[in-house]
């Protein structure tokens, strides 16, 4: 399977953010992906004091995704769409999971939120794996795969090859510059990439925005930990990679004795 992850920029409303889905869309399709991830909360956009975040309404989130749903099909690729989404008592930040047909197959939420983020969402409480092509696939959300690795070996226990993981982390106003990956003077983020995939045995493709001082790079990343692609830090585009399922035995993951740990709270 050739596998993308997205680097856009912060989308300025959502007109603009679709624009930027189906650009990017259309540049994975080229390169004969099958599947292209985007950043957390892409659609409006992830809410940082300095962006301004279009007010969304469960009337707009779905014509988004029916959008998507349609840029997906046209492009015969899967879309991993993360977005705001209206649930009775509040707001889940979600990653929707759309086929090359235009299907929606579902959607992962964020059930493991930020300290941060507690005021802003509600935390989901399901885990899902989807298939796409024949292959069976995870979601992890930001803070989820920087934080919460069991979230990973679930996925990982539950046969899937990769796990894909969509996150926001940069400034267009402040920061530091990185210009070589995994820098041992970068952020941890690159480093717990790395880890998602080595500590399971499977592939890891996380997607961040293009922002002008991000921290991590949008990246897939092997079972053995090796950065197959990346995106170069701060431009829009996308990183690219073949990969080979067979390489994903989730060994790693399959080892662990979750009996050990039964009464733990």
């Amino acid at each position: 399977m050739k596998v993308a992850v997205a680097s856009p920029p912060y989308p300025k409303s959502i007109e603009d953010g679709l624009l930027q889905v189906e650009k990017l869309v259309k540049e994975a399709a080229a390169q004969h992906a099958e599947i292209i991830c985007f950043p957390e909360s892409y659609i409006p956009g992830y809410p940082m004091e300095e962006f301004t975040v279009e007010v969304s309404s469960p009337a707009k989130l779905q014509a988004a995704l029916d959008k998507a749903c349609k840029i997906a099909a046209e492009n015969n690729i899967a879309v991993i769409l993360p977005m705001d989404w209206y649930i009775h008592g509040g707001i889940l930040n979600v990653a929707q999971v759309i086929s090359n047909k235009g299907e929606v197959l579902g959607y992962q939420s964020k059930t493991q939120l930020d300290p941060t983020e507690d005021d802003v969402w509600l935390a989901g409480t399901e885990r899902q794996i989807f298939e796409v092509n024949g292959v069976k696939i995870g979601i992890v959300i930001c803070h989820e795969g920087f934080r919460y690795p069991e979230l990973v070996r679930w996925a990982a226990r539950r046969g899937a090859k990769i796990v894909f993981h969509p996150h926001f982390g940069g400034s267009n106003l402040q920061g530091t510059p990185l210009t070589e990956w995994g820098n041992k003077d970068n952020p941890y983020y690159e480093k717990a990439m790395m880890l998602r995939a080595m500590e399971n045995t499977i592939y890891f493709a996380s997607s961040n925005c293009a922002t002008l001082y991000p921290e991590s790079a949008s990246s897939i990343i092997a079972p053995d930990g090796r950065c197959l692609a990346y995106q170069d830090y701060g431009v829009p585009g996308v990183a690219v990679a073949d990969i080979d399922t067979g390489l994903a035995t989730a060994l790693l993951a399959g080892r662990f004795k979750p009996e050990l740990y039964a009464d733990e709270k």
